[in-house]
């Protein structure tokens, strides 16, 4: 006769649990990366500093003396009591329980600054890319997978980078083990910087417009290369002089160019794209737009 085997009930999730897997989590504590990610950041005493997810405050308590102001945003109503308790004596910070994502951006220079929930951080990142003129740069503690695809720390560069690569630079600096979370993740952490730049790379209209058609069409992935995709509104000769140029070889998939070959593409095509613009039809820039991979952005 089987012998009847008692199991130990399973643990019931509290509220508590229950927000914590809901917002994603994974409050940082270890004093060291907590330092890196205030040197990345760069804070100065007359900065404006907001900060995505406060969590616990660690970050925030360390960021509280080294600027002028510094707003906070937290979802997670459990956290607000202590939070608020714990900054106190940081007269300058300001905690707001509020989805940052609901937020608008301060109408004065800000830098953005945070340990975000690795589910949301391309809607953090696409908020940051949309604050502009304010944001001056945005430090955050993403997933390393995240953070290298967007540097190009793979040798391969994405959609999103590239297209604003003239406004903002893009790096990362530096891994965060995921011994320095807790709950301990099931990836690495990294630090990512935006830095919106003082003067854009490509000032002239024309250059910008041609810059932005030539990034939308080359990651369509139309025709297996990118010269096969520019080819379809460049003339071979111009666009073989393009590549030479910017050291592309002819079958060169677009996701090894770099930032700055792409730069020189514009450069170069610059006025070929202005002519023959208008000779691309409407559904074909209908077709651009949606083969664009969503993997790329």
């Amino acid at each position: 006769m089987a012998r009847n085997r008692h199991h130990p009930p399973t643990p019931r999730r509290t509220e508590r649990d229950r927000a914590r897997r809901a917002y994603g989590q994974n409050f940082l504590i270890d004093p060291g990366a907590v330092a890196r990610v205030v040197r990345a950041a760069r804070p100065g005493p007359g900065d404006l500093l907001v900060e995505v997810g406060a969590g616990k405050g660690v970050l925030t308590e360390a960021l509280a003396p080294r600027c002028r102001e510094l707003i906070s945003y937290e979802i997670d109503r459990h956290l607000i009591p202590r939070l608020r308790e714990r900054l106190a004596r940081y007269p300058r910070v300001r905690v707001v329980h509020q989805d940052f994502l609901d937020a608008a951006p301060p109408r004065e220079p800000f830098a953005l600054v945070g340990n975000v929930p690795y589910a949301r951080t391309a809607e953090i990142v696409a908020w940051a890319l949309r604050a502009a003129p304010q944001l001056t740069s945005a430090t955050l503690l993403t997933q390393a997978e995240y953070a290298r695809k967007r540097t190009g720390d793979y040798g391969r560069w994405s959609l999103l980078t590239v297209r604003s690569w003239p406004e903002v630079e893009w790096r990362l600096c530096g891994r965060v083990a995921r011994a320095a979370f807790r709950p301990v993740p099931a990836v690495d952490g990294a630090i990512l910087r935006l830095t919106r730049r003082p003067r854009p790379l490509l000032t002239d209209p024309a250059a910008r417009s041609a810059y932005a058609d030539l990034v939308e069409l080359g990651f369509t992935g139309l025709g297996g290369s990118l010269h096969a995709s520019l080819r379809r509104i460049c003339p071979a000769r111009a666009l073989d002089r393009a590549f030479r140029t910017a050291g592309l070889e002819r079958d060169v998939v677009v996701a090894y160019v770099t930032p700055e070959q792409w730069l020189v593409l514009a450069q170069e095509l610059t006025e070929v794209v202005a002519r023959r613009g208008s000779a691309v039809s409407k559904e074909l820039m209908v077709r651009v737009k949606s083969r664009v991979d969503s993997s790329n952005l």
